[in-house]
């Protein structure tokens, strides 16, 4: 299985900004659209340039395109809802008695299932759908 944190650490990281730097100019550029639209188009097009530049540079992947791109998908909407499930009462339990008003407190919320969705998202992808073969 080999070491759980590696190098590939920081390009994963990198392509998640550079990912979502593509997602919010076009958000933005889209936004005549409407509201899921533009959110929609833009998260796809980020999701697409995550795949391909994480399968690719990241974890430099062997697996068949179609193959990945399925495991890629279910990687993501796992990680999606495990994250975002986990983060409200985690986060219910630590800012419950906080006494920050309750938009903050979504905000948070949010923002940590963000940095969860980011932890379970690099692990999913690096050992389930771009994971290397063992020789």
């Amino acid at each position: 299985m080999g070491k759980l944190i590696d190098g590939s650490i920081p390009k994963f990281l990198l392509v998640g900004v550079g990912n979502t730097l593509l997602s919010m100019a076009l958000m933005f550029l889209l936004e005549g659209l409407g509201y899921w639209p533009s959110t929609a188009i833009a998260y796809v097009a980020g999701a697409v340039m995550s795949f391909f530049l994480n399968r690719h540079f990241t974890f430099r992947s062997q697996e068949t395109l179609g193959r990945s791109a399925i495991k890629f998908a279910v990687n993501v909407a796992v990680c999606y809802v495990l994250a975002y499930a986990l983060a409200q009462p985690i986060a219910g339990w630590v800012l419950g008695y906080s006494g920050i008003a309750p938009i903050w407190q979504e905000r948070l919320t949010k923002l940590g299932g963000m940095a969860l969705y980011t932890v379970l998202n690099y692990f999913g992808q690096r050992f389930f759908a771009f994971r290397k073969k063992e020789a």
